[in-house]
């Protein structure tokens, strides 16, 4: 009878149940937001959560006001305008906005109130989007997502893009 063997394989079978029971880091993304210039204005974290993803913006050198921010369907930010991100990330095929009763895109979010000094941190939680691939309403499908600031706030109801203006700063969510 070998015990010292057997407690020890009996112990790497504890350790194995632990780590396969334990819940899987949370998955994570960035994206770096750029003016038209292509200077740096801000960062974004995005978690998933059981909930859904939390996006952490810190944006700085934007004109005070309000501004809409949104998800946009393709991950490629061209300067200067942008357009290459197309729509907003919209899997379901719905109208825009919060206030539309066939509303709202996955990628609709509140509106940034940016204060004179042009610096904003906020956490804003889009239980629509996940970051898990494969999944219909994944941010990481075959053309990837991006994230956009528009100069003029969104009105959430005005489709295609709740007369948001020009789009002012992009990021590719990577």
């Amino acid at each position: 009878m070998n015990r010292g063997r057997c407690s020890t394989a009996g112990a790497w079978l504890v350790a194995a149940a632990v780590l396969c029971a334990a819940p899987a880091a949370a998955q994570t993304a960035k994206a770096t937001l750029k003016d038209k210039d292509g200077k740096e204005v801000g960062t974004l974290t995005l978690v998933e959560t059981p909930s859904g993803v939390l996006l952490a913006l810190a944006v700085k050198g934007l004109p005070p006001g309000e501004h809409a921010f949104h998800i946009h369907a393709v991950g490629l930010c061209e300067p200067p305008s942008f357009t290459s991100a197309q729509g907003h990330f919209n899997p379901g095929t719905r109208k825009h906005g919060f206030m539309a009763a066939e509303g709202a895109h996955a990628g609709d979010m509140p509106n940034l109130h940016v204060p004179a000094s042009g610096e904003v941190r906020i956490e804003v939680l889009n239980q629509a989007v996940t970051l898990r691939k494969g999944a219909p309403n994944s941010l990481f499908d075959a053309d990837g997502s991006a994230v956009v600031i528009h100069a003029a706030a969104d009105d959430y109801r005005s489709d295609p893009a709740g007369q948001a203006g020009d789009r002012i700063a992009c990021g590719v969510i990577q």
